[in-house]
């Protein structure tokens, strides 16, 4: 069998750019758990930029919005803390740093390019204020999701659970959150403009400001997505955003306050001394116990983020691309290990597949090593710099590009995989189901029923076990369940917000 280097053929002998990058996936042949190297097993075309700036902008406003939480949080629950912005700044920038080039660069760059980068957890952010006055720990809750993850992964239970959801399922669970996150994020964007107030300016006298920029971005993505050139989005949506809003007066909105250096690295710092850091010190028993809804929630959501991610790839990629798809089980792997060692140095971020670097990269027709490497140098680069935080974080840029790069791709997949009257119907249930609890309790029953051939397609039983027909979506459902009435989600109106 060839090798990837001897396959490779310059792409001025394709007739056009997509079809060289086509053959770039078909030959490809990831080396699992040993060294890939550039020019060998991969090699850098200028599209990985694409998904590399917008992994960055993503995973900053992530990072920013779990550790701002913590920090309110903590503070509320415990009468010893008072924590703020500095404190969330400076944990966002460890988590940039040390899992960047651990798991970012190394680990999925140069020794698993099947295992999507580890990234956010996007759904736990608004439970994190919950966590915090249920009394857990950050550093017991890592642990528990990391040891739950690694187990997971050993059995292939993530792969075994992508398996078993059927297209209607999967394309409902993609429209519901992807027309969720767009409506948050159209709001983030108005309730911005509105608030505008400078000097003689009265705050929503701007509030045209929001809709011109969301207007300008509509035209610019339907322009793009015309001429084949979706992967683009992100930074060219974003950076028009930040164009017109600093024209139309929002300058003094942007304020650089981040300075550049490093922040500090001694996980003794964070967690060994209580006056400083987090002030909590090392975790105990009754933190673990208060950690543990909570950690078996946050793996349940795993194999619906991952099987989004992945399905990104399975619509883009062309045929016999199976080698490059991101690996479930991989995947759940080195989440689970990033999870823990990221807390353990004194981070804060619930982990979960990096949506905002594999949508954009599926997008583009991009495998996972390359972009990964110039993601992890990014991230480190901003995180040292400080500044660039203070503009991704920016609401019109943070706003724009979660916009354009993940939740209107989302709808967009989810829409081409119902097309079908069977799918649709279980498409259906599942975005009616989450709209009453959540998402991945809706993802938990529409399995189940459709697996049984109760909604969707009803020859789709015939061709599952028991196991996979009854045992499994079972002990999912009841899983799911629990663990929410544990942390209170079924007693709220809407349980969680979808995936930011």
């Amino acid at each position: 069998m060839k090798t990837y280097k001897e396959e490779h053929k310059r792409a001025t002998e394709f007739e056009t750019r997509s079809e060289y990058l086509d053959h770039e996936l078909q030959i490809m042949k990831p080396r699992r758990y040993r060294l890939n190297l550039p020019g060998r097993d991969f090699r850098f075309e200028w599209e990985d930029l694409v998904p590399a700036f917008a992994g960055t902008l993503g995973i900053i406003a992530m990072y920013s919005s779990v550790m701002m939480a913590w920090a309110e949080g903590l503070t509320e629950a415990w009468d010893h803390i008072t924590l703020g912005k500095e404190f969330a700044i400076e944990v966002s920038r460890v988590e940039m740093l040390i899992p960047a080039l651990l798991f970012v660069i190394l680990a999925s760059g140069f020794f698993n390019p099947k295992a999507n980068l580890a990234g956010n957890h996007g759904p736990m952010i608004p439970l994190i204020a919950s966590i915090a006055l249920a009394g857990a720990h950050p550093l017991a809750l890592a642990i528990l999701i990391g040891v739950f993850g690694l187990l997971l992964s050993f059995f292939k239970g993530g792969s075994r659970l992508v398996n078993l959801t059927s297209k209607g399922v999967a394309g409902g669970l993609l429209i519901f959150l992807g027309f969720s996150g767009a409506l948050v994020q159209i709001e983030t964007i108005q309730n911005w403009s509105m608030g505008l107030e400078s000097g003689t300016i009265e705050a929503g006298s701007m509030g045209f400001l929001g809709l011109l920029i969301l207007g300008v971005t509509v035209i610019l993505y339907s322009f793009l997505a015309r001429i084949e050139k979706r992967w683009l989005a992100i930074p060219a949506c974003a950076i028009t955003a930040l164009i017109l809003a600093l024209i139309g007066g929002a300058s003094f909105d942007l304020q650089f306050t981040t300075e550049v250096g490093l922040p500090n690295l001694n996980p003794v710092y964070w967690w060994g001394n209580t006056e400083e850091g987090w002030m909590l010190g090392l975790p105990n028993t009754q933190h673990f116990l208060a950690s543990l809804p909570f950690a078996i929630l946050a793996v349940a959501m795993w194999s619906p983020d991952f099987l989004g991610h992945r399905i990104f790839q399975e619509m883009n990629y062309p045929k016999n691309t199976e080698k490059v798809l991101m690996d479930v089980d991989d995947t759940m792997t080195m989440c689970s290990i990033r999870q823990m060692v990221g807390t353990a140095v004194g981070g804060g971020n619930i982990t979960s597949s990096w949506g905002t670097y594999m949508i954009p990269a599926a997008i583009a027709k991009r495998p996972i090593p390359a972009g990964a490497i110039l993601l992890g140098l990014m991230v480190i680069i901003v995180a040292i710099l400080g500044f660039p935080m203070d503009i991704a974080v920016w609401p019109p840029v943070r706003a724009i590009a979660l916009l354009v790069g993940v939740f209107l791709p989302m709808i967009e997949a989810g829409i081409q995989m119902v097309r079908k009257s069977a799918c649709s119907q279980a498409a259906g249930i599942c975005i009616f189901t989450a709209m009453v609890t959540n998402p991945v309790l809706a993802w938990a029953l529409a399995m189940f029923l459709d697996n049984n051939g109760l909604i969707g397609d009803k020859d789709r039983p015939k061709t599952l076990s028991k196991v996979d027909k009854l045992v499994i979506p079972l002990a999912i459902l009841i899983v799911c369940i629990g663990a929410m009435l544990a942390v209170g989600m079924l007693e709220s109106s809407y349980g969680i917000l979808p995936y930011l």
